[in-house]
């Protein structure tokens, strides 16, 4: 059964939420089959599938086309739908956005930073929202931990209470310190999602690419559940291979007398 917004504030400090994100029909709907109850369909999609060297590349159609085939393999899933680079420019902007990635297939949307007054008038026009935190890579400068002196920290603390006021459901929290994300966690009657702010979040969030091990390449804080990059590797020189000695296709044929077709 799919989850809503008022489920998962119910669930926080009761049973962990794990929460994966998704950009295509098949890994979602391997996703939906474990019963992980929530998908994210991230911009991260511009820089794991697009090959774009920064999230700020990715556009609304991108996010809806995604977000469309995540649906259509996750029918019983609850889907946030990450809103691009300034798409939530200013309220009305964002509600536009927002409306689109709606009518695609996500349950709830998220942004990122303290944009308040966006948050607030997106939820006062009937859109979940999930709230990001810590590192912010659609602004950020870098990819490094954020939260480290006790100014910063207070920073992203005094921003998670003030999305929590303007009425974000959830909230990620990105790359911060673990003492950051037990005190933000401790601090919010919403559930918090880390990814990379240590195991006293309320739940946790992977880059599904990252937890495959698809690339070269995987931030510090994830882990790899399997190598995929290395079994494509070995599919696409196996395939290769048996075409150049033309024992591919003959070796799925059902011969007849003379062998072929």
């Amino acid at each position: 059964m799919k989850l809503s917004a008022s489920d998962f504030i119910q669930r926080k400090g009761v049973k962990p939420i794990p929460m994966l994100t998704a950009y295509t029909c098949p890994v979602a709907r391997g996703i939906e089959e474990a019963g992980v109850p929530v998908i994210l369909v991230g911009d991260t999609v511009g820089m794991v599938e697009m090959g774009f060297d920064s999230t700020r590349d990715v556009t609304i159609e991108h996010m809806e086309y995604h977000i469309g085939a995540v649906r259509r393999g996750a029918k019983e899933t609850h889907i946030i739908g990450d809103l691009p680079y300034l798409t939530d420019a200013n309220p009305e902007i964002a509600l536009a956005s927002a409306r689109r990635l709606m009518a695609a297939g996500a349950d709830s949307i998220k942004l990122e930073g303290p944009k308040l007054d966006v948050i607030e008038h997106l939820v006062a026009n009937g859109i979940p929202v999930v709230g990001h935190t810590g590192l912010t890579p659609q602004t950020a400068e870098s990819f490094k931990k954020v939260g480290n002196t006790s100014e910063d920290a207070q920073r992203i603390l005094d921003e998670a209470l003030a999305i929590q006021q303007a009425g974000a459901f959830m909230l990620v929290i990105e790359h911060v310190p673990a003492t950051l994300g037990l005190s933000i966690t401790q601090s919010l009657r919403i559930p918090t999602i880390g990814i990379g702010a240590g195991p006293d979040c309320d739940g946790q969030v992977l880059v599904i690419n990252d937890a495959m091990g698809l690339g070269d390449y995987w931030p510090p804080f994830s882990k790899q559940y399997a190598h995929a990059s290395k079994i494509i590797l070995k599919v696409a020189t196996e395939f290769a291979s048996e075409v150049e000695t033309m024992e591919f296709p003959n070796n799925i044929l059902q011969f007849t007398g003379t062998g072929r077709r």
